[in-house]
């Protein structure tokens, strides 16, 4: 059974684009106590009810540095783990390969459009013990570790798309978002069975 597994948590209700905490930086996590290893159960429950690989603490209305993460790499090996306060290295030069790949959000659901990141990426920071972690990530792993840390510095996926791309993503999302209650997934995803 791995550690995530053995954690005991709530489904919190996941925090959508265009809520304030969605769009500002975060503050360091300095206090690695009990009160943050619920919040990270509860992450790790929220995250896998939603069907997701990562998630950020903004995307669950707390503005802290944090996220958590179980999500493959090039290679198909599931990582997983906690990183607070995470600082991204990415390959520059000769070294940097980007990927076009289609991105999603748990905040903005049921969309998903193309976008270019590094498929190479390493994450340092603190795991919920405070105890120092780096994560080297590839393939799906590489472009969560960005994504997410993307979120504690305020800027959502869409943020990086062109303004045609941006009005697909919101197209779809607008067409799908009837599916999502406003506190899904405590409240799970409705099917189209659910409307008839």
């Amino acid at each position: 059974m791995t550690a995530a597994a053995q954690r005991k948590g709530k489904i919190l209700p996941i925090t959508r684009w265009g809520t304030p905490v969605m769009h500002a930086p975060t503050t360091p996590v300095t206090a690695f106590d009990d009160d943050l290893g619920e919040l990270v159960a509860d992450m790790f429950v929220t995250m896998d009810e939603a069907n997701g690989v990562g998630l950020a603490a903004t995307q669950v209305g707390r503005g802290i540095s944090l996220f958590v993460f179980r999500c493959p790499d090039a290679d198909n090996r599931i990582h997983e783990g906690v990183v607070c306060n995470p600082v991204v290295t990415l390959p520059e030069g000769h070294d940097r390969q980007l990927v076009a790949e289609d991105e999603g959000c748990l905040s903005f659901p049921g969309a998903y459009q193309s976008l270019a990141r590094p498929d190479h990426a390493v994450c340092t920071g603190q795991d919920e013990h405070g105890e120092p972690v780096e994560i080297v990530g590839t393939g799906l792993l590489a472009r969560c570790l960005q994504h997410e840390t993307d979120h504690l510095h305020g800027t959502v996926f869409g943020d990086r798309l062109s303004a045609r791309a941006r009005k697909l993503l919101t197209r779809q999302h607008d067409q799908l978002a009837h599916l999502y209650p406003e506190d899904w997934p405590v409240t799970p995803r409705r099917t189209s069975a659910d409307e008839g």
